[in-house]
């Protein structure tokens, strides 16, 4: 009986990402799928390549991927620019070697949509922040899409919704980072409200579970301060954002 692990956002949060590992080895996972925002943040972004590399899983970039590889440095966000000043071009050859969507299985791997890997599937961003889309929404964005189950990224919310036609969207949450704010398109905050790193299971039966796992959190919010961050402290080790 196979059992998928899926991951995402794992933002070089390297204890998130082990105790992840073990807890889905524990449930008998033997097959792995990520979706992307792998390094970035103030944590340990060159140590996380390290160990994804030398797992190859099926993976595939995020938009700060993208970022990492296309922006310049003078002008990344902060996250981006302290994990591009410790990768090694290994680390950005495989970076630049993963597809921004795909298929694995028969399920659809995507980090936003399809067609964006910063709009969001199964949640809408607008003037009043962010707020869970509509099931006409969801639809409209995978207009094209023929997989039964496709699975997301990028807001950090687990979260399934099943599409009248059966189809299945799906979010595991994000393993490194359980509070943000951003403002692209508007501004808007995500706060899971603990620090426990968040993944899914896929039974072979097709069920989803989303899961918590308790870490270190507390190791990584000290990292995040010694580096100058301390929004990224805050939601290491709450869940929150700093009000």
């Amino acid at each position: 009986m196979t059992r998928t692990a899926i991951l995402s956002d794992v933002h070089g949060n390297l204890p998130a990402l082990e105790a992840v590992i073990a807890d889905a080895e524990a449930q008998g996972c033997t097959r792995w799928l990520n979706l992307g925002d792998l390094l970035s943040g103030p944590l340990w972004p060159a140590e996380t390549a390290d160990l994804l590399m030398s797992l190859d899983w099926p993976t595939i970039a995020g938009n700060h991927e993208r970022q990492l590889l296309t922006v310049p440095p003078d002008r990344m966000n902060a996250s981006d620019r302290h994990a591009r000043a410790t990768l090694t071009d290994a680390h950005l050859a495989w970076l630049a070697s993963l597809p921004p969507t795909l298929t694995a299985d028969g399920i659809l791997l995507c980090h936003g949509t399809p067609s964006s890997d910063v709009r969001p599937l199964i949640e809408t961003i607008e003037l009043t922040g962010i707020r869970r889309a509509t099931i006409e929404e969801i639809t409209a964005r995978l207009e094209c899409v023929s997989e039964r189950l496709i699975l997301c990224g990028h807001t950090h919310l687990p979260a399934t919704v099943t599409l009248p036609d059966g189809r299945r969207a799906a979010n595991p949450g994000s393993v490194g980072l359980q509070a943000f704010v951003d403002d692209h398109p508007y501004p808007y905050r995500v706060e899971n409200g603990d620090p426990s790193a968040r993944y899914a299971i896929l039974g072979s039966d097709g069920d989803l579970d989303l899961r918590a796992v308790p870490y270190d959190h507390a190791a990584a919010a000290a990292k995040a301060e010694r580096e100058g961050h301390t929004d990224w402290a805050m939601a290491l080790q709450t869940g929150k954002v700093e009000a």
